[in-house]
């Protein structure tokens, strides 16, 4: 009589390894305004971390590549400001109002680009996102036009009976991580539901998905409108953060920075966005102060890092870290 082989250890390392990655995710990132040169740094890599976190969802966990993410990303961003600075809105109304803004953008986005494949899908949201960027700067009485929209500040967070100092680095590094943290918790659930098999799936073979009785069509929407919300709660921490919105939120190159960062950190990881976020504004940050032409130096890095590393920094650290352990 043969004895039954052992399960693969792998397996059982990979699931304790999830159901502890959202706790280590959100540990590490309360490091950063410690490690980093400075507390707005540290900020925005929360911000754009998340930003590439809801893009990853559809492009990394999905399959479906997207160069119109600006779109929800400014929207959020725009609708905040403009709940906060024009309706005098308390500064939670105006996130709420950002996020379900950006969900509605991102259904109707999604529902004139899910029923397309391939570069048609990317032309479809690349050409969507321009329409909303010119509405933006033709609506110059609500968005500011060219000049971008200005005028509020939000000086206080109200937290039931605390009132927190949002003006204060530090203190407005945590009050953005609780929201980072809950969207990291929301979107581990979201993975580990049927639902994220099945977009998981639809990634693999989307052939294969149609003929097991899955709506395609109806979860990439879905797919797409979750992503959207988390991209406009990014949107919407930008807005509070800086207390002004740029034009260039809606620009085509905030949804190239999406691809990058989610390229850079590890396309189809959880905390890989994260990690390509910091890389993205770490070297932006440095390579800035050294010369005027940054950017020819970091497309130079981004092509080889993709060329050798293609599973990004975190994904390539994730397969090393295996290697070593199946030792």
């Amino acid at each position: 009589m043969t004895k039954a082989s052992p399960a693969p250890a792998a397996a059982p390392r990979a699931r304790r390894l999830g159901r502890w990655r959202v706790p280590l995710s959100i540990a590490v990132l309360c490091l950063l305004p410690w490690v980093l040169p400075s507390k707005a740094l540290a900020v925005n890599v929360l911000i754009y971390g998340l930003y590439a976190m809801g893009y990853n969802l559809l492009f990394g966990y999905t399959g479906l590549l997207s160069f119109g993410h600006a779109a929800l990303f400014g929207t959020g961003a725009y609708v905040t400001g403009i709940a906060i600075g024009q309706f005098g809105a308390n500064w939670f109304v105006g996130v709420l109002a950002g996020v379900i803004a950006a969900g509605l953008m991102a259904a109707a986005m999604g529902a004139l680009s899910t029923r397309t494949r391939g570069i048609y899908f990317a032309m479809v949201t690349l050409a969507l996102a321009q329409l909303v960027y010119y509405v933006a700067l033709q609506a110059s009485s609500w968005t500011g036009g060219e000049n971008g929209l200005r005028g509020f500040t939000v000086s206080k967070v109200g937290i039931g009976p605390v009132s927190i100092d949002f003006l204060d680095p530090i203190a407005k590094y945590y009050v953005v991580l609780v929201f980072v943290g809950l969207a990291i918790w929301t979107l581990s659930r979201i993975l580990n539901s049927p639902f994220g098999g099945v977009v998981e799936a639809i990634r693999e073979n989307e052939t294969r998905a149609k003929a097991c009785g899955y709506d395609v069509v109806r979860t990439r929407l879905l797919a797409f409108v979750l992503s959207g919300l988390f991209c406009g709660l990014a949107g919407t921490l930008s807005a509070l953060h800086l207390a002004i919105v740029p034009l260039d939120s809606l620009g085509y190159m905030m949804s190239g920075q999406a691809v990058m960062m989610t390229m850079l950190g590890g396309v189809g990881t959880f905390f890989g966005p994260f990690v390509g976020a910091l890389a993205f504004l770490v070297m932006e940050d440095v390579l800035s102060l050294w010369t005027a032409h940054w950017q020819l130096f970091l497309g130079a890095i981004f092509v080889a890092l993709v060329l050798y590393m293609p599973k990004g920094i975190w994904g390539t650290g994730l397969v090393w870290f295996e290697r070593w352990r199946a030792r």
